[in-house]
């Protein structure tokens, strides 16, 4: 994590780095065998069709997986893509593959960290949840590291989309505050479209862009350290 946080692996704008992502796909998603560049264009142009006025959703959905650069420096896929959940607590039981996939992870057998609080306080909130690593994590710290325009809601979205054990399991219900109910709202409306847009239908990806460059001048400009 903090090799990834000194933001000195590539510089590139957005759209050089989804360009990036044709060469990727992601080893963990069932749904559909498509370059990630053409899921985020789906995505995108999904919540353009629902959220006509709401801009900086539209680029949300355009960039919301480009953390996934990390695999291009040796960063295994495992550690970048999938689902995220908390650590430092006891590990929800919608975690995928919980009973297996942990059996050699020390904090299961750590009282510090294997309890139903562990590290943390009672409805401390989402925020102060320390989660496994991966894309989502990475991207929000970037877009903060690299200045963007885009608001607080779309960062959430963004932080929030693979941690599919509190928003689609129910777990972490004890660590959450009431003001965490509007940011599952719309982890869930977001996830609506990176979920169900998957398809072999291509999008035209050349006829799209300057609508998507002038929203990328318009939240994140220029070239972005990563």
């Amino acid at each position: 994590m903090n090799t990834w946080l000194k933001f000195n692996h590539y510089k590139g704008n957005v759209r050089k780095t989804l360009e990036k992502l044709n060469e990727l796909v992601d080893e963990s998603d069932p749904d559909v065998d498509v370059p990630n560049i053409v899921h985020a264009f789906q995505t995108a142009e999904r919540i353009r069709q629902d959220y006509p006025n709401e801009d900086w959703f539209h680029l949300t959905g355009l960039i919301h997986d480009l953390g996934k650069i990390m695999a291009f420096y040796d960063e295994p896929q495992w550690a970048v893509v999938g689902d995220t959940f908390a650590v430092g607590c006891e590990w929800g039981p919608s975690i995928v593959y919980r009973d297996t996939s942990f059996e050699d992870n020390p904090d299961g057998k750590n009282p510090k960290y294997n309890t139903k609080y562990g590290m943390y306080e009672p409805n401390c909130g989402l925020e102060q949840l320390l989660l496994s690593w991966g894309h989502d994590e990475y991207l929000y710290r970037a877009l903060i590291h690299n200045k963007t325009k885009l608001p607080k809601v779309a960062l959430q979205m963004i932080r929030y989309h693979s941690f599919y054990p509190w928003h689609a399991g129910g777990d972490y219900s004890h660590l959450m505050k009431p003001e965490d109910e509007e940011i599952k709202k719309w982890v869930l409306i977001f996830n609506q479209y990176d979920l169900y847009t998957k398809s072999e239908k291509i999008p035209n990806i050349e006829e799209l862009w300057p609508y998507y460059e002038s929203l990328i001048e318009k939240y994140l400009p220029g070239v972005l350290e990563w």
